[in-house]
């Protein structure tokens, strides 16, 4: 029996999909990977901040800040964000996440600790929360939610570009449902590039697996992203300022990725 014409342009688009996501995938490192200069490997882990350290939404970030913030990542090829060959060399020990103190009923954990894991974890949260399901609307929401007044504007946001360009190569509006298309971001390892302001200007950055499923047929590629993050006194939020330089995609545990300095997380995501 001969197939009707309206099941036969909808095959034909599903494998324009995949195809379209699959290609996508392909070109995600250059997408995200920037020129960089090499940096130090993070430092261990550090003390809470006493609560004299809380201070208010809208400060704006002093000078070592915005140089901590804007200073290039590791440079890194776009090959080493796809999958290859794992090292047993690490960039230092694990990094122990705390917990959030806030997590019934929000979509994104909040309350996390007002030391520089905490950052992180609070970053972690908010890119999980973000980029799940592949739609820049869900992740410019989730921005919203943590940014503070005068935070870089999201369309800046390196992982806003990466699902941006991401639908557009699987001809998908934002906000468009594709049936069988599963998209997730899975953060193993995080940096902690560094702070300032004693403590309350914390740049974190977080390395996991983006991947694209489409009816079983699907891949993977290595993503970084760094953001500034801010201690308001009752957590962490994106800060107002620069945005932070563009993080450095490699594939999780490889030699590429240890020498950006990303090291194995432990604990709550």
């Amino acid at each position: 029996m001969t197939r009707d014409p309206d099941h036969r342009a909808s095959s034909r688009a599903r494998v324009r999909l995949l195809i379209a996501v699959l290609a996508s995938l392909a070109a995600v490192a250059a997408l995200v990977v920037v020129a960089h200069h090499r940096t130090t490997p993070p430092g261990t882990p550090s003390p809470p901040l006493p609560p004299s350290a809380a201070v208010g939404t809208g400060r704006p970030p002093g000078d070592a800040a915005t140089t901590l913030a804007t200073r290039p990542m590791t440079w890194l090829p776009a090959q080493a964000a796809q999958p290859h060959s794992q090292t047993t060399r690490t960039a230092g020990p694990s990094i122990t996440l705390p917990a959030p103190s806030l997590r019934e009923g929000r979509w994104i954990p909040d309350g996390f600790p007002a030391t520089p894991e905490g950052a992180l974890a609070q970053l972690v949260a908010f890119n999980q929360a973000g980029v799940s399901g592949g739609d820049p609307d869900t992740y410019d929401r989730a921005y919203a939610v943590l940014a503070l007044p005068g935070a870089p504007p999201v369309a800046e946001a390196g992982l806003h570009v990466l699902l941006r360009e991401f639908r557009a190569a699987a001809h998908l509006d934002p906000g468009e449902m594709a049936e069988g298309l599963v998209v997730r971001y899975e953060i193993t390892h995080g940096l902690i590039k560094g702070s300032a302001e004693d403590g309350r200007y914390v740049v974190a950055c977080t390395l996991g697996q983006f991947t694209a499923d489409y009816h079983g047929y699907g891949t993977s590629v290595g993503v970084g992203d760094c953001q500034a993050l801010r201690w308001t006194g009752a957590g962490w939020r994106i800060s107002p300022g620069a945005r932070a330089a563009y993080a450095a995609s490699a594939w999780p545990g490889t030699s590429e990725a240890v020498d950006a300095g990303y090291r194995a997380l432990d604990g709550a995501r």
